[in-house]
Order: C-alpha cells, then sequence, then structure tokens
C-alpha cells in the first residue's frame, strides 16, 4: 500500500527538471529551483503544507506553479506545497464548493442580520469581494466560504504536520540510538548500557 502511494505520488507531482521544463516556469526557474526550497525541514514542511492547502482550495487552476510561485516568497517546501494541492482535484473540490456555498450563505445572512452589516461593509471597502471572487471564479457566497475553508485547512495542516514532523524525527533518532545500542553491546563497549538508557528515556 505504501509504496503504490509513493509510486502515484512520484508520478503525479512534478519534479525539479519537471518544473524546469514548464514554459511557465522557466524564466523563474532560478528562484524556484533553489536547493533550500526543496530542502525538508522542520520549518519549510509545515509551511510547505499550509501553503498548498489554501491554494488547493482558493485557486481552482494551475495549482502547482501558483504554489511553486508562492512558496519562493513564504520560504516554504516546494514538494509538500504541491503535494497538498490535491485538496484542490475536481473530486474533492466539487464538495468543497458545495461546503463553501453553505457556509459563506450562513455568514452573509447572520451578518445580514447585524443591521450594521460588518462584514458587508468591510468587504465592500477594502473590496475584498471582488478580489475573492476574482480569485476563486465564484460567487460572493461561495467565494467567502472557500476562503474560510482554506484557512481553516492551512492552519490544521500547518499544526498537523508540525506535530507529525517532530514525532518522525524523534522516531528517527530513537532508532538510531537503538542501533548504536546494539551495535556496542554486539562489541562489548561500556558505552552500551548508557546508550540504552538513553533510548529508552
Amino acid at each position: 500500500m505504501t509504496t503504490r502511494l509513493i509510486g502515484w505520488l512520484r508520478s503525479h507531482v512534478p519534479t525539479r527538471e519537471a518544473l524546469e521544463r514548464n514554459r511557465f516556469v522557466r524564466p523563474f526557474a532560478h528562484l524556484i529551483l533553489r536547493s533550500e526550497l526543496w530542502r525538508f525541514t522542520r520549518r519549510s514542511v509545515p509551511r510547505g503544507v499550509a501553503l498548498g492547502l489554501f491554494v488547493g482550495v482558493m485557486i481552482p487552476l494551475a495549482h502547482f506553479v501558483v504554489a511553486a510561485f508562492l512558496a519562493v516568497f513564504l520560504r516554504a517546501n516546494i514538494p509538500a506545497a504541491m503535494l497538498a494541492t490535491f485538496i484542490g482535484f475536481p473530486v474533492i473540490y466539487v464538495a468543497l464548493v458545495a461546503l463553501a456555498y453553505k457556509i459563506g450563505e450562513w455568514l452573509l445572512h447572520l451578518d445580514a442580520m447585524t443591521g450594521i452589516q460588518p462584514l458587508g461593509e468591510t468587504m465592500q471597502t477594502t473590496q475584498t469581494d471582488h478580489l475573492l471572487q476574482r480569485i476563486t471564479g465564484a460567487g460572493l457566497d461561495t467565494a467567502l466560504g472557500l476562503f474560510v475553508l482554506a484557512c481553516v485547512f492551512a492552519t490544521l495542516g500547518y499544526g498537523l504536520s508540525a506535530v507529525f514532523w517532530r514525532w518522525w524525527v524523534a522516531r528517527k533518532r530513537r532508532q538510531r540510538l537503538a542501533e548504536m545500542a546494539s551495535l556496542a553491546a554486539i562489541a562489548g563497549l561500556p558505552e552500551a548500557a548508557m546508550i540504552a538508557d538513553t533510548t529508552i528515556g
């Protein structure tokens, strides 16, 4: 199962070479292909996941390219960002749009009931309503709902990926210490007991 998933991801997520050949990316390849943007670190990976989820929900087309461009400015991990944009795939996106419409409709209805309409007035004053509709290509109800969902998914994605990263790093460290303890025990080194205690702790 894991092997199939990895194989599927490799066949669908663009590589550095594929991005370099992309005609939209090629003029900016010196920025997007910087090695630090492809390095997996505890800060860049959560940023990439959050960015990809936000882009995948908010922008209906060209997910990979948009996520890669924005990752440059946010110093996010580009592979993580591109992978997270899969939330915008058609099958999932249809359900998200339906949910977004209900959320947006409820928020605007609630806003209208207040009398002063703080949400509507703020969006009109700042022209956020037009911006959201242009980005998403949807009506105001749906666009507002998509923005809410994008913020929620991005926040959750950042938190969960940060927790997962710490757990994965700690697990790798325990495995290395266990291997060192085993090798030391086989060799009969006095440090074996100390390494074993560190591994248990």
